[in-house]
């Protein structure tokens, strides 16, 4: 197939790239016989490509309209501008049913869709949400954004890992109520702002049995869910709670939402720790707690948090602003960036004294 050399300003969506393209870089910054999307313009500039080289005979997929001038191109994210007030309302009114759950009270399964679904549609439609979850969360409240978000984490997961929708609404519904339970524990406990001792963490640790019974009457709730409810502080390793299960007794479910309810609680400020970067986390659950989650699950969870477009804003653990300028596959949590304020270049799987503390989007 014959290969040409073109001029960057002269591309068209739908070429094809003849060869990897490398620019000081250990591994390609893009890959051969990659489609060129809009996003790579933002690489030709950022690397300052003059010209690449492409196939001649491979059918363009844009038309005329869609030419793209370099300056004009940047990598946006959607924004839903109802999201934050949807959300927010979720929290008052699950407030108002941890009262009810702590006075005996039922699910009202009717409440609970109506506050998890509307949200897990819009996350699902644009992932870039996730990050925006602990700019609405507070350590006072921290329990109420645990479970909304511990939900609408555990879904964009389940959508990850293939599952159809109907089931992304469920475990959506089993990540907001795996939690449920600590309404069943005293409010004292609940609320400490140290750590806990022995003798209270014993008394949390009853918290997804409480869960269970929350949701065990609940016909509108997948069985399989209320299993993932009980079983989500299980661990591979058998080192979990209630029964301290292991491997092949615990559900593909409960995996799901374990793995999203640790990844928010370490990536919150709580009333006695601070929040840590996604990106810490990600290597610290597959590095620290390795063995005792499903490695297909944190691997759902790395792609959704790590794989960033071209472009994306970014600050580094250092204060330092930045955008991403390629993912490195080998090292996926820390790409190449470039920063704001000097221009200069940074390699962070090389630079391992800096990491990015955080994902700049257009809803922050």
């Amino acid at each position: 197939m014959e290969a040409i050399n073109m001029r960057v300003e002269e591309l068209r969506l739908g070429k094809v790239i003849a060869e990897d393209i490398f620019a000081n870089t250990q591994y390609p910054i893009i890959y051969k016989d990659s489609k060129i999307k809009r996003e790579h313009f933002r690489v030709f500039e950022l690397f300052n490509l003059k010209a690449v080289l492409v196939y001649s005979d491979i059918n363009e997929e844009s038309s005329t309209e869609e030419n793209i001038q370099v300056q004009a191109n940047s990598v946006s994210l959607p924004k839903y501008t109802s999201f934050e007030k949807c959300y927010n309302d979720a929290i008052v009114q699950l407030k108002k049913e941890f009262l009810n759950w702590e006075s005996g009270g039922k699910i009202d399964i009717t409440k609970v869709r109506g506050m998890i679904i509307p949200l897990a549609e819009k996350v699902l439609e644009d992932r870039s949400y996730i990050f925006d979850l602990n700019n609405y969360s507070n350590p006072k409240d921290y329990l109420y954004h645990h479970c909304v978000a511990t939900g609408l984490i555990a879904s964009v997961m389940a959508k990850k890992l293939g599952f159809e929708r109907g089931i992304t609404n469920q475990i959506a519904i089993a990540g907001m109520l795996a939690d449920s339970g600590m309404a069943r524990i005293t409010a004292r406990i609940r609320d400490k702002k140290s750590a806990l001792t022995k003798e209270e963490f014993d008394e949390v640790k009853k918290h997804p049995t409480y869960s269970y019974m929350l949701v065990k009457n609940v016909s509108a709730i997948k069985e399989v869910m209320k299993e993932a409810i009980y079983q989500h502080h299980e661990r591979l390793d058998g080192s979990g709670y209630p029964k301290g299960e292991r491997i092949g007794s615990i559900s593909n479910f409960a995996q799901i939402i374990a793995v999203a309810d640790v990844f928010h609680a370490m990536t919150s400020e709580r009333l006695y720790r601070t929040k840590q970067s996604p990106f810490k986390v990600i290597e610290m659950i597959k590095e620290e707690e390795f063995g005792k989650f499903d490695i297909k699950v944190v691997q759902a969870l790395m792609d959704i948090v790590v794989d960033l477009p071209i472009g994306t804003k970014i600050e580094i653990s250092n204060f330092e602003l930045g955008e991403v300028m390629f993912i490195n596959k080998y090292s996926p949590t820390r790409p190449l960036v470039k920063l704001t304020r000097t221009g200069e270049i940074i390699d962070l799987s090389s630079n391992r004294s800096f990491y990015i503390s955080r994902v700049i989007t257009k809803n922050n």
